[in-house]
């Protein structure tokens, strides 16, 4: 049986390549100039290799009742992970995929298609045009997982990219956002209190060392207007194979502390992940 090689192609934002995994027949993972961008299993799409990636999954898990089909906006597409996961777990949900990179889309599309029921729509554009651009209250959920090399954009911080992903959302939505910082979360706070502006509820989900300061990592920033059901991401998170707190209330507040609003002309990307951190985006 012939094995599956490595794939490396030039894309529109550095170089893609795709790595199969010698323990799983039809898993792959995806860098992106030798960043940990996607890990995907076309056999098993609901298997979340990355810890956000989980976190992440536990979130879509808990929103609505098992089962019920979603509208789902995702921006960033990666190896289309998350979709695949949606997909298969909500069968019949509407969903699309945007993402900058065209010719990164083009690749995964090339050799990690897609069914031809999954009900995903792609589409090559600016996350924060397309929001700006979305017809109003047209989402459930709203998934942001998109990072410039191993950084958010500045563009996607601010209060107006908040109140755009508002506007999609459907009053009952969903927010969620793959975020990542490192003590003394200089951006992870002013993340939390940008988004304080547009929506009443907050939780954020990260494993206890980031919280504590003791490495850089991914924390998953959740908002809506709704209340979230925290006591079943708390039991989700903390029963992962690598557990996760999950902060709301009073100890977020605490957490978010005298941070202040980013406004467009303020607005910085994440910062630089030290070198050898894995699983950013």
């Amino acid at each position: 049986m012939d094995e599956p090689i490595p794939v490396t192609r030039d894309v529109d934002h550095g170089t893609a390549k795709l790595m199969p995994d010698v323990d799983r027949r039809r898993a792959w993972l995806l860098t992106v100039d030798g960043a940990p961008q996607s890990y995907v299993d076309l056999d098993a799409p609901t298997h979340l290799e990355f810890e956000y990636a989980r976190r992440l999954g536990h979130v879509l898990d808990t929103v609505a009742e098992p089962g019920r089909a979603l509208d789902v906006l995702h921006l960033g597409g990666g190896a289309l992970t998350l979709p695949r996961y949606v997909a298969a777990t909500r069968p019949g949900s509407r969903q699309d995929v945007v993402e900058a990179d065209r010719g990164l889309l083009s690749l995964v599309n090339e050799h990690l298609p897609l069914p031809d029921d999954a009900g995903i729509t792609l589409h090559g554009a600016d996350a924060r045009g397309w929001l700006e651009a979305a017809a109003p209250d047209s989402a459930d959920i709203v998934i942001a997982d998109v990072f410039g090399g191993s950084r958010v954009p500045a563009h996607l911080t601010s209060t107006a990219y908040a109140r755009a992903a508002e506007r999609v959302l459907r009053s009952d939505g969903v927010y969620l956002a793959n975020l990542a910082d490192a003590a003394p979360f200089a951006f992870l706070r002013s993340q939390l209190a940008t988004f304080a502006t547009v929506f009443e509820e907050l939780a954020l989900i990260a494993e206890p060392g980031v919280l504590r300061g003791r490495r850089f990592g991914n924390a998953v920033l959740v908002a809506s207007h709704r209340p979230l059901d925290t006591a079943a991401l708390a039991r989700r998170t903390a029963s992962d194979a690598f557990p996760a707190r999950v902060e709301h209330g009073p100890a977020l507040g605490r957490f978010t502390g005298t941070a202040t609003p980013v406004h467009d002309e303020n607005a910085v990307p994440s910062p630089e992940p030290p070198a050898g951190a894995f699983g950013i985006g």
